[in-house]
Order: C-alpha cells, then structure tokens, then sequence
C-alpha cells in the first residue's frame, strides 16, 4: 500500500492538477502513549520488494560437493535473521571448515563465493543411519494439514502484514515460506495472500494484474482491492512520465475489476480519481453484485466529477448491494450524485459524506430499511438544522447509530444554534460512542443534557462557548443543595460514572482555555477525577505552549501533535499507578482497526489505518 497525503501548509491546489508535489506515509504507532502517529515523506513501501503478491522464493542452488544446514543463534532459535551455514555433517573428515555469518540472508556473498571456489566439505564414509520417526504423520496428514480452510484462513491471516513494521521489512515473508509447506497449507495461503490485495504504486498493480490474467482462478479470490496508500510519485516524478507506462489507467482498472468477480470492498482515493472513468464506475455500482464497501475519499478532479454525472445519467437499478459507502471530500460531486445514489443504499451501514453536497431531499431518501451505525454529516453546508435532527429523531435508519459526526468549521458555516442542540442531545440513542458537535454553539444548559450521553460515549467533541467550570461538571457531581438536604438521596449517591476516553477541545480558543483554570486543583478535567479520560485534544495553537509548561508536564500529561491537530494524553491514571491491568489499546470494533481515539472519517472495511486513510483520519481538523 503506498500512502499520499497532502502535508499542511504547502498550499491549496486545484482538483484538477495532474501532479500533486506533497504527500507523507502517516500511520498510527505502536506504543503505550495514544496518539503517538509516525509520518515519512516517502512511503515504507517504496522501499521494499516491489511484488503485490510475492512469487514464491526459489531455495539457493547448491552444488554436488556441498551440502550444508544452517544453524540459528543460540539466544534466538526461532530467528533467521542471524546465524551460520556449516556442513551438513560435522564429521572428522571435514576439511577447510569456516563460519559464515549470513547476516540475515539465505545465501550471503561469502557462502556464494565459497560455492565458486567448490570448497568442498567431505562426509565421513559411512553416514550414520537414522532412525524412523514412528510419531511423525503421513505427507498430507498433519494436524493442522487436517484442520478445514475456514479454521486455517484466521491461523494464516495471523501472519499477514498489510502494512510492513518498518520499511527495510519485506511483507509476507512467512506466508511465502508456508507456500513450500504442502499442498494443503499452499491452497490456504494462497487465499491469504489475494484476498486482500494493497496497491502502493503503478507497478505493482501491474504485476498483480499480470498474475490474474496469467491465473485467472486467482481472481476469484480477491475480495478487497485497497489503494488507499497509493502514491504516483514512488516511480515517476511527473505526470507525462506516469501516462507513458501506462501502467494504472482506466482501462487496466477496469480489466483489474472484470477478473475480480467477487470483490467486496474496492477502497481508492484522489490520486487515482482520475483513473476511475464512466465504465470503472459503472462496473463498480453495477457489475459487482457481492460488492459492499466502496471509498471514494478525496476524489475531485474534473474527469471524476465528469465520469459520475455521466453514471448517474444511467438506468439505475432499484437497490445496490453497496452497505459502507464514503464520499469524504468529494467536494466537486454535484447534489444529483446523492439523489440518485443513496435511496438505492438499502442495506446502508456506514456513510461519509463530508464536504460534499449531499441536501436535505437526498438524506430523508435514503430507505427505511438501512440500518446505520456510522454517519459523517460534517461541513455539509447544504444541510439544514431541522432536517437533520428530524432525520435523527424519526427515521429508522438511524435508531442504532454508534457514531456520528455532525462538526462544521464555525468559521465559514454554522449548523446548530443554542436551541438545535437543545433539541439534539435528548434524541441520540443509547448506542452511540462517538459524537462530534463541533462548531454547534452551546450553552451551560446543555451540560445536564449532556451528562446522560457521557455514561454510554467514549468519545464526545465539544462545541463553543462553555466554560472551564462548565465542562467540570461532566466529570463530577454537583455540590449538594443545602435547600434539598432532607431528600433521601444526596447527588454523589445517585452518580453513574462516565465512560468518556477523548474529550475535544479544539473547538475553544486559547484564552477560553487558560492552563492555570484547566490544570487547577479546582478543576476535574485533569485531574484523577476524570479516568477513565485519556485523551485532550486542544487547538493546535496551543501545542507549543503546552509542550513549554511545567504544568503540564508535572500534571500526569504528555502533549502530542500530528498535522493540524494536538493532544494532552494522560500518562497515567490513578488507578494505574498501582500497577493494576495494562493500558487501554482503545481498539474497538466500532473502529474497524483504528486504535487512536477522535477519527474524523469513516472507515469502510476493517484494516490498519495509515496511508491516505490515516491523513484524513488524523491528520486534519476536520
């Protein structure tokens, strides 16, 4: 997967250009502190094999007068990374023996240039038999050879690496070995291998479709096409130089597409929107019938825009399989698009839509009989107050959302006033986990609408204008009325925790968010009342005052940043400091693989984030 993302401050650039100059690999990174995100300029797959789907690897030629084994390191039996060749027989009549550190491959130089000096290793006369291995099983009989393919598919996806830890790793190198196993386990881990397939850059793609058309059997295996780290730049530098391989266009897309009959999930994003013409979208929404996650984030240009008017100008049918549908920034896309596209989504789950011009007509169409749990309505200007929290009040589509995002950039767009959120906050179900409000505007009234949703959230985005002692009291109850003390039940008695991980700030200003209020011994945001909350995400202006303060750094928080966006990440809550259960990895399955907490986009298919996913995902405000 080759990963393109944007980085901030280099400018805005027309949907139309050809040669996009800026993109960085972004993924989440793996360590006990959240939000800590890794960010290269050059993708790590762009520094490894250059297979999609790697060939089997050929064993080294061994000569007749040599015959050696390897011998791993002591302290490290299971590795191949170290160790050294040596004879095969180590018998008294070896001559001219010589260690040779291989230095992690299987064939060094030194042991190449030994073979061409034919040092040879002489066994002893009469090689020692061996004895039979009674307990061992027949070829083909194996305990885990005898296990059905529905076992073996989740045992062999555990040695699958979509994404490499590093990008000196090659990808896969285990599954490579078990294709040398038996046959049974070859069969099993050629479905591991093609299933999910990640396009990182142009040659690849045409490697992996040389293999399908050589095996066309193999493309009933695909069931994710993913090129959502793709980057165009890895190979060519320019725009001229890609066209003239010819290696991703439309029509080696659409081949791609006609070999891969039971595709379900078909990920891109802008730097392939221009390959994605009328015919590759009309076999996308109409000539795959198991298709059911489809990502167009990103996707703006002119030709894209163009190729989707003239789709929709099409004889539709009455429902799509589709059911995880992202539009997320596809800014140029007219409101004809989803008029046509989502009273069709009748098996609807997931939708994005950010930034688009979806209308009010267009969200009341979608069928009664969707069932969503994921909806992105954020900077939908069309979109009106009312629609939506009727919308989210009356239809059935909606009855068990866990997340949703309604932010807008108060800067250039408002949706709820003071009074919308009065009347939101009390609708939303007991289901949902994630809820944005960002750029709503809020009132103290709102905290005690708000309190009820903490019990059941985990992640809740702020909008503007309450206070420091405002949000206080999301965390803690009120100090008792002295007015109402002869009732049976005092408020801390009646108090349910909140389950609430990540708390959104980004909203207010840095005035609004004055450290010596926030970090007070008065105030519940920071301190232990507050777990178990991890995460504080705070204006990016604020980041390099906050990683100055001595504060901070005394208060039990670390500061983070990645892109336009930055964070307080608790470092330790009381209830860990005595040692008591590991840390939170904050997967969760209403993530779908993402691990880090405040997603602005949805995800579509269950996989590691990273790449152009990443960038939208973490990356950016909003």
């Amino acid at each position: 997967m080759d990963r393109r993302q944007s980085t901030q401050g280099l400018g805005v650039h027309s949907p139309d250009n050809s040669s996009r100059s800026s993109f960085s690999s972004v993924r989440e990174n793996d360590s006990e502190l959240a939000q800590a995100f890794t960010s290269t300029k050059v993708s790590s797959y762009a520094r490894q094999s250059e297979e999609a789907v790697e060939d089997q690897p050929s064993p080294p030629t061994e000569m007749s007068t040599t015959v050696t084994q390897f011998l791993p390191p002591v302290t490290q039996p299971q590795s191949r990374l170290h160790g050294c060749w040596v004879p095969a027989v180590a018998a008294d009549g070896f001559m001219g023996w010589k260690q040779i550190d291989v230095k992690g491959k299987i064939a060094s130089k030194s042991y190449g240039d030994l073979q061409a000096l034919r040092v040879v290793w002489s066994p002893p006369a009469t090689p020692p038999s061996r004895p039979k291995d009674s307990g061992r099983a027949a070829p083909g009989q194996a305990p885990i050879e005898r296990l059905p393919l529905e076992l073996l598919d989740p045992i062999i996806d555990l040695l699958v690496l979509d994404v490499p830890p590093n990008g000196l790793s090659a990808r896969n190198v285990d599954l490579m070995s078990l294709l040398l196993t038996s046959k049974t386990l070859h069969t099993a881990t050629l479905h591991a291998l093609y299933r999910n397939i990640t396009i990182p850059h142009s040659r690849i793609f045409r490697k992996f479709l040389t293999h399908v058309l050589a095996n066309k059997e193999l493309g009933t295996i695909v069931r994710r096409i993913d090129f959502s780290h793709f980057n165009p730049m890895t190979l060519f530098s320019t725009a001229s130089e890609r066209a003239t391989t010819r290696n991703l266009t439309p029509e080696s897309l659409l081949q791609c597409l006609e070999l891969t009959p039971y595709l379900r999930e078909f990920l891109a994003q802008e730097y392939i929107d221009d390959e994605m013409n009328a015919d590759v979208l009309r076999k996308l929404f109409f000539g795959l019938g198991r298709l059911e996650a489809i990502d167009f984030c990103g996707c703006s240009s002119t030709k894209f825009r163009e190729a989707f008017e003239a789709v929709i100008k099409m004889d539709w049918p009455d429902r799509l399989s589709l059911s995880r549908v992202s539009l997320h920034r596809c800014i140029t896309l007219p409101a004809s698009v989803f008029q046509t596209l989502l009273p069709r989504l009748g098996n609807l789950t997931h939708l994005d839509v950010t930034g688009t011009r979806i209308t009010d007509e267009a969200l009341q169409s979608i069928p009664h009989t969707a069932r969503i749990t994921h909806l992105n309505l954020s900077k939908c200007k069309l979109l009106s107050a009312d629609v939506v929290i009727d919308f989210l009040a009356n239809h059935p589509a909606v009855k068990s959302l866990v997340y949703l995002n309604l932010a807008e950039d108060a800067r250039s767009h408002q949706l709820f006033d003071e009074a919308d959120v009065s009347r939101l906050l009390p609708i939303l179900p007991p289901t949902l986990r994630s809820l944005s409000l960002t750029g709503s505007v809020m009132e103290s009234s709102h905290i005690d609408l708000l309190r009820p949703l903490t019990k059941h959230l985990e992640e809740l985005a702020l909008g503007r204008r309450l206070k420091i002692r405002d949000i206080h009291r999301l965390f803690v109850p009120d100090e008792p009325d002295t007015d109402a003390m002869d009732t049976d039940e005092s408020p801390a008695e009646s108090w349910v925790p909140h389950t609430l991980k990540y708390l959104d700030l980004s909203d207010y200003t840095a005035a609004e968010l004055q450290l010596s209020e926030l970090f007070s011994s008065t105030c519940s945001i920071t301190s232990w009342h507050s777990t178990p909350l991890e995460v504080l995400e705070v204006p990016d202006t604020l980041y390099g005052l906050l990683s100055k303060s001595r504060t901070v750094q005394q208060s039990g928080w670390s500061v983070t940043e990645f892109g336009s966006r930055a964070w307080l990440v608790r470092q330790q809550s009381r209830d860990r400091q005595s040692g008591d259960g590991p840390r939170d990895s904050g997967l969760r399955g209403w993530k779908m693989g993402a691990s880090f907490w405040g997603m602005r986009k949805v995800p579509v298919a269950v996989t590691e984030v990273g790449g152009m996913y990443g960038s939208y995902m973490f990356k950016r405000k909003l």
